[in-house]
Order: C-alpha cells, then structure tokens, then sequence
C-alpha cells in the first residue's frame, strides 16, 4: 500500500488592459442628491409546510403572532403553548429609488431570522419598510420566490441547494410616500465621480465647458464638479439630459498590483512598470511517499503482527534562468520575461513582492 502527498501551489493570473474609450457622464458620475434610500423592516410569513421557526427557541415569533391576532380581536388565553411550525419571523429588506411616487411597486428581499428550515411556500403578510428615520415609506406583502430548496431523510441525513432561508416578492412593496430633493432648487449640481480622479474631473469640467458655455463647470476636487443650473423642473431636467449624455476620455488608472490571497488571484493594472532589476526563481516540489508492510513472526515463535511504515521524500527543484528587466518594463514584457523562464503565476507573487523590496515595483501592491 503507498500514499503520495504532492503539495502543489497554483494561482490564477488575471491581467487587465485599459484602452482609452470615451465614456458618458453619466456611467462614471452620479448627481449629489439623486441616490437610493434604505428601507427595513419586520414581519411574519405563514403558509409553510412545518419549515417554520420552532416557537419554543424564538419566543418573538409567538409574541409576534399574538400581537397581530390582538389587533383583529383574537385573545390568547394566558398560558397557552403554542406550537406552530407554519409561522417564521422574517426582516425585509428593499431600497427606495430616487423620486419614487406613492403607488408605485419596489421589490423586497426576505431573510428568516428565527431557526424556520424554509421559506418556500410561504406568504408574508403586510409589513411595514421604514427609513433611517423611523417613518413608513413602503408597505410589503405577497407569495415569496424562494430559490433555495433542501430535503432530509428519516435518518437525519439531509441535503440542501442554494439558501431556502432566503426569498425574495418581486414589485412586492408599494410606496407609501416619496421622499423630497432639493433637485430643481438648488444653483448649481453637483456631480460626484464613481472613481475619483482629479484627472477625470478637470477633462469633464473642461468637456461640459465646451459644449454649455465657458465657466458653467468647474472642478471642486478628484471627486465632485460643479456645474451652474438653470432654475426650473422642466429646464433643469433637459440640461442634465444634455449633460449626462456628453462623452470624454477619463483619467488612466494608478499603477497597483493586486494579490486575492484567499484565492489565488493577480491583478496587473495596465500602468504597471519595473526599472532595472534581475531576477532568478526557481521552482521547488516535495513529494512524500509511504509504504506499508506487514511484518509477521515465525511459525511457532513468539511475537506479533505487525505493520511497518517506510517513507520517502523526494525533492525537485528545476533549474531556472535569470532574466533581467529592462528600464520601464511594460506589463506585456512582465509576463513574457516570467512565462520564458517557465515559471508559474504563483512564482510571480514572490517575484513581485521581491522587487517592490529592492523598490524595482512602480506601482502599489495590495494584498487582500
């Protein structure tokens, strides 16, 4: 009988190439003001096939369930144990959209916060949604679609797919009230860059210049531009549209090298560069091999059976070339220089971190 345990190091090399395109406003900024707002809430779902919380580990779902029977004139007798297995506690969770109008539907994501198994199958009934505020913007209610499903035997063998736990009622919230902006009141707007980049704000306060009018823009940091408005609904809403849609090249990205440790994943950013250096890496493998043998004694002596361990380890080491880096490398040549000398993405982990010590890395390197 043999084992061989190899220990084997493998990485995934991800490389990203940034060509510069034109991009719209409105994909790399957003307008201070104009956002999304969170909404929360708790409520119950019933109609499950026994997946339900079991009442005596989450006591809140009873009380839950009392309190919502008080309100239609149904009393409790004191004292009674309940057991309900249809019944789970849920929190709600949804996002309110910018200038969203009483009656209009917002979808909502149901997550079990008791110990119920399953949410398939079940209804939630009307719930309210709050805002950091406390006050009610959305009222939720209607049948889950639950992706997640999971079965068990008698046994107490079980199996489980996705996260039954979890659904979600698509348009399930109606808007209860809006919330206000100060969109057509203010002098000026505000555009707030996804990615900040004092570059790509001086070229769309120089773009949005050239096609409204000298001084209408103008750059207030990396993040945000400023842009003069004019005052009214109706004009206001035509010049964004005007402005939204203008293209421009935005700024190149900073030099930064990503490492995922957790994964295996390296990120090269195109702006990547490496002075002068040499390099040599070579690439090291154990393999530990275990033979088992019985030993027996003699017939008629004394002595027991028994099983002996032979092991052997090997170790390969391949011999590899240096190479050396000219002045400003490119990413392209980075590569080609490794994958010549044969060696794997996971030696270029150790190559990177090795040059940013001797300070050969033009570009940040982040681990995360």
């Amino acid at each position: 009988m043999t084992k061989h345990m190899t220990y084997v190091f493998s990485i995934v090399l991800v490389l990203t190439s940034q060509v510069a395109t034109a991009e719209r406003i409105k994909d790399i900024a957003s307008i201070a003001g104009v956002r999304t707002n969170q909404l929360v809430g708790y409520g119950l779902v019933v109609g499950l096939d026994g997946t339900g919380d079991q009442t005596t580990q989450t006591p809140f779902t009873t009380q839950s369930l009392i309190s919502m029977l008080n309100q239609f004139g149904v009393s409790i007798p004191a004292g009674t144990n309940l057991q309900l297995k249809n019944i789970a506690a849920v929190s709600l969770h949804s996002e309110l959209p910018p200038f969203a109008k009483p009656g209009q539907k917002i979808d909502v994501t149901i997550s079990s916060i008791g110990n119920a198994k399953s949410l398939r199958g079940g209804s939630l009934l009307m719930a309210p949604l709050r805002g950091a505020d406390g006050e009610i913007y959305a009222v939720a209610q209607g049948n889950l679609v639950v992706s997640g499903f999971g079965g068990a035997g008698e046994d107490g063998s079980k199996i489980t797919v996705n996260v039954p736990s979890v659904g979600r009622i698509p348009a399930g919230a109606t808007v209860e009230r809006g919330i206000p902006t100060n969109f057509a009141t203010t002098e000026a707007l505000y555009f707030n860059l996804n990615n900040p980049d004092f570059t790509t704000a001086h070229r769309m306060a120089d773009t949005i210049n050239s096609m409204v009018g000298e001084g209408m823009a103008s750059a207030m940091d990396g993040s945000t531009v400023r842009v003069r408005a004019p005052v009214g609904t109706p004009e206001r809403i035509a010049y964004v549209s005007l402005l939204e849609n203008l293209t421009l090249e935005p700024g190149s990205a900073a030099a930064k090298v990503i490492i995922n440790s957790r994964t295996g994943t390296v990120v090269i950013g195109q702006n990547v560069r490496v002075t002068p250096a040499a390099v040599t890496h070579g690439n090291l493998t154990v393999t530990i091999g275990e033979d088992l043998a019985v030993s027996q004694p003699q017939p008629l002596a004394t002595g027991e059976t028994v099983v002996t361990t032979s092991s052997a380890v090997e170790i390969t080491q391949e011999t590899n070339r240096m190479f050396l880096f000219d002045h400003s490398v490119s990413l392209g040549e980075i590569v080609q220089s490794i994958n010549e000398v044969g060696a794997a993405p996971g030696d270029l982990v150790a190559i990177l971190e090795a040059l940013r010590e001797v300070g050969a890395l033009r570009a940040q390197l982040i681990v995360l």
